[in-house]
């Protein structure tokens, strides 16, 4: 005959084997709590059980109960000290009070005395301890006819259960904790490392762009005039294209005119159309960019090339919105969205009266500026991957950088900004043999980069312009093409030459440069004077290329006139 002791402890065993399984089923406390409850009141013939958690400010509240209505477990509520789940919070000890009604300290907040009339009702209420302090409370009601039974061995047990749920509990908090601490980070690193914003078609990472895809996302749902400002090849057509397919208009037309390609008589009949007979050529009406735009966009490029006539006249369409078509007396409604872009300092324009102040206020309602590639060199990797990955699917290729290549790309100036890049990678991967495009296939490691010829890299005081002077001298035939002159030091006069003899001596100093001026923007503004303001003329008189004469005159924002 197996002995009652033998009996209890297989049972207890049981118990605990059946709670610690529960218990780790999920990290789900209010889940598996409720379950480990459940299995004890129908194993051990309790009435009714319930747990309550201390909170940060020191009240316990019910996290589950078996056998307790839903208003009851509502009131499941005690002060630290309060009653004896309080006291049992506080003090840490287990107690058991074997009739109920004979105990003052006795809320009977859950009505547990009034179940069953007649019957002596018992409690045992034990601490739950994480971590070497009292986290909660869990307490358990049972019948205790006539006041004989022992609960020793429910008290043991009930001390293992609760060992068991404090130790769930702070696997819980733990994992909650380091869950919150991995979401947090993964909120920080979103927001330093994923761009806030995206548009199509247009590459950034970085700070200076996701701030103007801020302001892309803000400005395009309205139809406010926008204003785009930055050097030539920063993507303003990109950027006013992203504004058009992200406002309400991206199923009009978006209609683009480069207001610096036209004369003054054409660009007036592009933009407002002709009718017929209105000048030679004009075989019947024709409808201008405005009314074709009519619902959508128009993109006006180079809006600090128009003359001063015709600033008038586009005030007053951006001022009326309507117009008469060239040769025509009826007026013109329009419904279109304005979108304008400039390389030009429009404020010295306005204060030197180029261009009217009128004018200027209308078009700089939302002005955005867009940031030259050299301040924004983290986006110059994808920037180029992406132009060599088109490049091989235009032509079936391969090619791909090396790591030495990438360094070079983001190293450089980049005075063209975004169309440089493009044409220094394809043209780069076009002069390629091999499938690798390495730091050597580059034109500016052999000294024929028009970078390196504009701006000296000084690798110890980052990015500085070249000084006009300093570009080398190199005599230009008029029948010469327009080929950047190779950055080369100039020859010594006392240094041997190849044949063992001195070089010969400097040519002597021409009329026309012994009065040059000696500052870059006068000496540039000297030559075209001297020449008619032809820009060939004045880069062989300065003896560079046309195409060094050109980019300095854009640096200096030197206006060439024209006669």
């Amino acid at each position: 005959m197996v002995h009652p002791q033998t009996v209890a402890a297989r049972r207890e065993l049981e118990a605990v084997y059946e709670v610690s399984k529960t218990l780790a089923t999920s990290l789900d406390i209010g889940k598996t709590f409720r379950e480990a409850l459940n299995y004890l009141v129908h194993a051990f013939d309790w009435r009714r059980a319930f747990v309550v958690l201390a909170e940060a400010d020191g009240h316990l509240k019910g996290l589950c109960a078996i056998g307790l209505s839903r208003e009851e477990q509502q009131r499941l509520s005690f002060k630290s000290g309060e009653g004896i789940v309080g006291r049992v919070y506080v003090s840490g000890v287990p107690v058991v009070v074997h009739d109920v009604r004979t105990e003052p300290l006795f809320l009977n907040r859950t009505g547990a005395a009034d179940q069953s009339p007649g019957v002596t009702v018992a409690v045992l209420v034990t601490p739950i301890r994480a971590d070497r302090r009292t986290v909660g409370v869990i307490s358990i009601d049972c019948l205790n006819p006539d006041d004989k039974r022992v609960f020793s061995d429910d008290l043991r047990l009930l001390k293992m259960v609760a060992t068991l749920m404090g130790q769930a509990l702070l696997l819980h908090r733990s994992v909650s904790q380091a869950h919150d601490q991995f979401q947090d980070e993964v909120r920080r690193m979103h927001k330093v490392l994923k761009p806030a914003q995206q548009l199509d078609q247009v590459i950034g990472v970085s700070v200076p762009m996701q701030a103007v895809f801020e302001q892309v996302h803000l400005v395009a749902p309205a139809r406010t005039t926008v204003l785009l400002r930055g050097e030539s090849g920063t993507g303003k057509e990109v950027i006013a294209r992203a504004i058009h397919n992200l406002s309400p208009r991206k199923r009009e037309a978006f209609i683009r005119v480069n207001c610096a390609a036209l004369t003054e008589s054409l660009l007036e009949s592009e933009l407002f159309g002709h009718e017929k007979g209105s000048f030679t050529g004009a075989q019947g009406q024709r409808k201008g960019r405005f009314e074709l735009a009519h619902g959508g966009t128009l993109f006006l490029d180079e809006i600090g090339d128009i003359s001063a006539s015709f600033q008038a006249k586009l005030l007053r369409v951006l001022q009326e919105r309507e117009f008469e078509r060239v040769g025509g007396s009826t007026p013109v409604r329009v419904d279109v969205r304005l979108i304008l872009a400039t390389n030009r300092n429009l404020e010295r324009m306005v204060k030197a009266g180029e261009f009217r102040a009128d004018l200027y206020y209308r078009i700089n309602v939302v002005s955005i500026q867009l940031p030259p590639l050299r301040e924004r060199r983290e986006d110059i990797p994808a920037m180029a991957q992406h132009f060599l990955e088109r490049f091989n699917a235009d032509n079936q290729r391969e090619t791909r950088f090396s790591p030495s290549a990438i360094r070079v790309l983001t190293s450089c100036y980049w005075p063209g900004n975004v169309r440089e890049l493009e044409n220094c990678v394809e043209r780069t991967a076009t002069m390629t043999h091999d499938g690798v495009i390495s730091d050597l296939a580059f034109p500016c490691r052999e000294n024929r980069c028009l970078t390196q010829v504009l701006h000296h890299i000084d690798r110890e005081d980052a990015v500085r312009p070249l000084r006009l002077g300093d570009i080398p001298i190199a005599e230009i035939p008029n029948n010469a093409p327009s080929e950047p002159v190779p950055h080369t030091a100039a020859p010594d006069p006392s240094a041997p030459s190849a044949d063992g003899d001195s070089a010969p001596p400097p040519p002597a100093t021409t009329d026309h440069e012994a009065d040059k001026p000696d500052g870059e923007r006068e000496r540039l503004v000297w030559a075209m004077e001297r020449c008619g303001w032809v820009q060939a003329k004045a880069a062989r008189l300065l003896k560079i290329s046309p195409r060094q004469m050109g980019y300095a005159l854009r640096k200096y924002d030197i206006e060439v006139r024209k006669f």
